[in-house]
């Protein structure tokens, strides 16, 4: 049973009813009494531990004196994303950084998006470190893991899902292409970016203009961009009063 750590993540897994052991260091005084209020509303028993079986558990990350054991996600499939008439979806090739895995799905979370797609082989989307560093968005996004991310796209394309691939040599802006209907953003690891295969599968290759001297962004800084000019499209396309 993977273990989540820190007050945040550990307040949206109970919130969200995966919490299925918890553990409180023995010193954390009140400091965690959200916590512990929302764990006896959900029937959860508190088991008080000394600090350094906490530290373990955490493996020496920075745990603020808490640590849960959740269940495993349901597993979702991808025709469980595409819902509704305009679902939004992001697609996550070779992104296996845990820090950068946790913003992107607090930025999708915020974005309010369908869904993610991880490789499951690559993917580090189980590690405690996803969790804190999504502030516990985790609880709430719903994660597809594939066996192959080209193969996906393609699986997404037969569901009517268009692709659209961030690729910083590309020619067409980000904000030039129509995300209003059923989109897919991909998105690749910093450094290689998307593998061919995954870069020949999607429909369309938008990049992010740059205008001062890096020549590329965080990864989970574009995934932002991206995600909020999908909505900002389809804000401006809804009827007015709608």
């Amino acid at each position: 049973m993977p273990h989540i750590y820190g007050v945040h993540p550990v307040i949206e897994a109970l919130r969200a009813g995966t919490v299925r052991r918890l553990r409180i260091a023995e010193r954390a005084g009140d400091r965690l009494r959200e916590v512990t209020d929302l764990a006896a509303a959900s029937g959860i028993r508190v088991e008080r531990v000394p600090q350094e079986a906490i530290d373990r558990l955490a493996h020496g990350a920075t745990h603020q004196g808490v640590v849960a054991d959740v269940e495993s996600e349901r597993s979702v499939g991808l025709s469980d994303l595409v819902e509704g008439s305009a679902p939004l979806i992001v697609v996550l090739d070779g992104i296996e950084d845990p820090h950068n895995l946790g913003a992107i799905l607090r930025t999708a979370d915020a974005a309010g998006v369908s869904g993610v797609v991880v490789q499951s082989r690559r993917s580090a989307i189980h590690a405690g470190t996803v969790a804190k560093t999504s502030a516990g968005a985790l609880s709430h996004v719903r994660v597809a893991e594939v066996v192959n991310i080209a193969r996906a796209i393609q699986e997404l394309k037969d569901l009517g899902v268009w692709s659209v691939g961030l690729a910083g040599e590309a020619g067409q802006a980000y904000d030039q292409v129509d995300m209003t209907g059923p989109t897919a953003l991909v998105m690749g690891a910093e450094g290689p970016g998307l593998r061919r295969l995954v870069r020949e599968s999607c429909d369309f290759l938008v990049s992010i203009p740059m205008s001062g001297h890096v020549g590329s962004l965080n990864v989970s800084v574009a995934a932002g961009i991206a995600l909020f000019e999908a909505l900002r499209q389809r804000r401006l396309s809804k009827p007015s009063g709608v």
